[in-house]
């Protein structure tokens, strides 16, 4: 069976992928900071029949991160990355002028510190797989100026340039920085709790994710969609 660790699991974008995962016949680590919700999302993926095991912890934690790799090479290896977990930096979301740099300093260090720091401690398991894949969960406030996004962007925007260095340096994996369009979930309405208009569920984005991970294209940056082209 492949095998992929997923950070922030417990809800949104995290939880709808482990489950199609779980159902395409993948085990799964799943790593969030919340153990109670992050359990629940592991017994629904562990339903399809598939071992799933939960890792709580803060994933800007080296020892955190060091545990979620372990639970991978202890199911047999690892063959997928999936660095999802994400801070806003504001709650609400506020203009660069009162953003309070603790907040920029921590969206920084999980957005992207923290995804490169998981993803030096996973190589030596994706070198291994014959289909390794990195797949780093970007916005399009990376590469649009939004007002008041500006410190998640640029966090995400950091996200995007380690991914696109990774491919090059490390041609035998597959790594694909996905944009995956704004959504429903609990991180858009603490960044914009006043804004009421209807966004994507996540179980409707994942099983783009989860084609993107089957077919493979090359590594690059985008919509699941852009990535995969006309197949």
């Amino acid at each position: 069976m492949p095998v992929a660790v997923i950070t922030g699991a417990s809800k949104g974008l995290g939880r709808a992928l482990a489950g199609r995962l779980a159902e395409q016949g993948w085990d799964l680590v799943l790593g969030a900071r919340t153990e109670e919700v992050l359990k629940e999302s592991a017994a629904s993926a562990g339903a399809h029949g598939t071992r799933v095991v939960a890792v709580a912890g803060d994933v800007t934690d080296p020892a955190h991160r060091a545990e979620l790799v372990a639970s991978a090479g202890a199911l047999g290896g690892l063959d997928l990355l999936v660095s999802n977990a994400s801070a806003l930096g504001a709650q609400p979301l506020v203009r660069l002028a009162e953003l309070p740099l603790d907040g920029f300093r921590a969206a920084l260090e999980t957005n992207a510190v923290a995804a490169l720091g998981l993803v030096q401690e996973a190589l030596p398991l994706l070198r291994r797989s014959p289909s390794g894949a990195v797949l780093a969960v970007s916005s399009d406030a990376a590469v649009e100026a939004y007002g008041t996004w500006g410190g998640y962007g640029a966090s995400k925007a950091a996200l995007d340039l380690l991914a696109g260095v990774l491919a090059v340096e490390e041609p035998g994996l597959r790594v694909w920085s996905v944009d995956p369009g704004d959504m429903a979930t609990d991180l858009y309405a603490a960044a914009v709790p006043d804004d009421e208009e209807p966004r994507t569920s996540p179980e409707d984005v994942a099983p783009d994710f989860v084609r993107l991970v089957a077919e493979r294209p090359a590594s690059g940056r985008g919509t699941a969609r852009d990535l995969l082209g006309s197949r």
